[in-house]
């Protein structure tokens, strides 16, 4: 099985001229994820190169196992610093694609004009794609059928109290939850920094940091699931 991570290439959090970039916990932790159930993954990014990483993910209080795993694995380290450029990604190469969140998606990868359509691409060709944390926010312009692609659809993530608690209500472009609530999605969501994830047919959602190994297990578990499923009918 092959999975595609995209990571955001934004460092710049609105005006406030503080540093952003993905979250690392939501980076390493699928990461090790996928490898440790022996998935190929490519990651990319709409600039190439190493993603910045938000500078708070990284505090202390922040730590976590998957972590401290990939600050000790100098070939992870390696893997991140050399994604492929987003505009040369295709959804024939792979069976899934995953989003990392933290905050620098909401400005380059909800726009971005590649990663819209690759999306769309994943999805009509009956492919999952899933996403944690800020990471929904980049489903905000994909449409399935002519209507969004959360319409109807079980979502969860970042919400609106919990980007409150960080302060950024009024720095970020739109609210997550409040976004996919207005595109028809059924936002759901546990209390504050709860793990959390959903699965709606090829659609998996994570709310928050602490949500991104369950979203990523989850992408296993329904990928695994499919696979089973072709064996048994192809037998």
């Amino acid at each position: 099985m092959k999975i595609l991570m995209v990571f955001t290439s934004h460092d710049i959090l609105g005006s406030t001229g503080r540093k952003t970039g993905f979250w690392l916990e939501e980076g390493a932790a699928p990461y090790y994820v996928f490898r440790d159930a022996g998935i190929d993954l490519t990651l990319a990014s709409p600039k190439g190169g190493q993603p910045p990483v938000d500078p708070k993910s990284d505090l202390p209080e922040n730590q976590t196992a998957a972590m401290a795993r990939f600050k000790k694995d100098p070939d992870a380290q390696k893997v991140f610093a050399t994604t492929k450029k987003l505009k040369d990604m295709r959804s024939e190469d792979f069976d899934a694609v995953f989003y990392p969140g933290g905050h620098g998606p909401m400005w380059d990868l909800a726009e971005d004009l590649d990663s819209i359509a690759l999306i769309d691409s994943f999805y009509n060709a009956g492919k999952p794609v899933a996403a944690v944390c800020h990471a929904p926010g980049v489903l905000h312009r994909v449409t399935y059928k002519g209507e969004p692609i959360v319409k109807g659809k079980r979502v969860t993530g970042f919400t609106n109290t919990e980007e409150e608690e960080v302060q950024l209500t009024k720095v970020v472009p739109f609210l997550v939850e409040d976004e996919l609530k207005r595109l028809g999605g059924l936002f759901e969501k546990k209390d504050n920094w709860q793990p959390f994830a959903i699965t709606d047919g090829r659609l998996i959602t994570g709310q928050n940091p602490a949500s991104s190994t369950a979203g990523a297990q989850a992408l296993v578990k329904l990928l695994k699931g499919a696979a089973e499923q072709a064996s048994s009918t192809a037998a």
